[in-house]
């Protein structure tokens, strides 16, 4: 038995007012538009009505250096998108021009799974002295090293998407409440097969602690109900090929009721495996792929929990600009969360969720 119910869009220590998230604190009010289409994805600062706090000063001309788990997919792209059109806003609403203009860049791995090229994009990024670092880890202690090297030349670093293991060495952390994602695939699978079944879970990297809160929010959902198991846990950066493992885990397994993948990539592999219509376990996927889109329309796939990757790197970068100014690491005594949104086939060409729903 299949029910849907939408989840509600708010943000950890933040007050949502009409659709508009807004925060106070150190780094100024930062009033971002919560909703949009396609086009406003493109769109200047006028045209979608963004807001910046300009008494917050920056550093003319500095650079602001984006090291990403990968840069490539649909969830990456728009991260990348929110990022670029900070960037833009920020320099209009401050009047910087030409040389005097906040830059980024925006670098890192093609492949999640490849943390050699992220920790050596690193050393390479903090060899040219930013004015701030932002990065997403795709293992949580394998840059520690390089963030003590960016503290020490007072280079302040804020994470989003995925957090390191010491949060001393760092600024700020902009991310999704990942915690919730797995509770949220949890009790929607729960509902689903009526709080009993075997589950599978294929999960990304075992070393990236977004995934790990995924992992173990959903598992503690549902050790709620003592009828539901998991029968097998895989991990891409365990196995030497998922696509195999996943194949060779539903042949041991055809008695799985549920599928749950804990990202755009373990989501959108797993809906690329051939199976028979007959008896296809309940699938709950993470991150609104396109491909993940139609699954859930023709009705192979539950429904996702997604995330607003715009949002997350709009304000990544906004916090970023802001720490322009500032001597080195300055700790905020803020978390950002951003929640996820449960989609399903009853909301999923509902405008109010377009944010967490991506594009090619």
């Amino acid at each position: 038995m299949k029910k849907a119910a939408a989840a509600a869009v708010v943000l950890t220590g933040v007050i949502l007012a009409g659709g508009i998230a807004v925060k106070s604190g150190s780094l100024g009010e930062l009033v971002i538009a919560s909703v949009r289409t396609e086009d406003e994805t493109e769109q200047s600062s006028e045209e979608t009505a963004v807001q910046i706090d300009t008494s917050v000063p920056v550093l003319p001309g500095s650079r602001i250096a984006v090291v990403s788990k990968c840069v490539s997919g649909e969830f990456w792209d728009m991260v990348h998108q929110g990022m670029d059109a900070a960037v833009k806003d920020i320099n209009e609403a401050y009047g910087l021009k030409s040389n005097d203009q906040i830059k980024m860049t925006f670098e890192g791995p093609s492949d999640e799974l490849n943390v050699e090229e992220q920790v050596n994009t690193l050393d390479a990024v903090i060899s040219e002295n930013p004015a701030v670092l932002c990065l997403s880890a795709s293992d949580m202690n394998s840059c520690l090293a390089q963030l003590e090297t960016a503290a020490e030349n007072d280079i302040p670093v804020i994470v989003f998407d995925s957090n390191v293991s010491d949060d001393q060495l760092i600024a700020d952390f902009y991310g999704t409440d990942n915690d919730r994602v797995g509770e949220i695939a949890g009790e929607k699978m729960a509902e689903a097969l009526e709080q009993q079944g075997d589950i599978l879970i294929f999960a990304a990297q075992g070393k990236t602690q977004s995934n790990q809160k995924r992992v173990d929010g959903f598992k503690n959902a549902i050790a709620e109900y003592s009828e539901m198991n998991i029968l097998e846990e895989l991990y891409a950066d365990e196995v030497e090929d998922m696509n195999a493992a996943m194949q060779d885990a539903l042949k041991k397994h055809p008695e799985a009721d549920g599928v749950y993948c804990t990202n755009a990539d373990m989501s959108d592999l797993y809906l690329s495996l051939e199976q028979t219509d007959e008896q296809l376990p309940v699938m709950i996927g993470v991150d609104a792929t396109t491909k993940q889109q139609a699954a859930v329309k023709d009705g192979r796939e539950l429904g996702i929990v997604s995330q607003d990757p715009y949002e997350m790197g709009y304000q990544t970068i906004l916090a970023a600009a802001h720490m322009t100014d500032s001597d080195g690491v300055q700790k905020l005594e803020e978390t950002d969360l951003l929640e996820p949104a449960w989609i399903d086939s009853s909301n999923i060409d509902n405008p109010e969720y377009s944010n967490f729903i991506y594009k090619k």
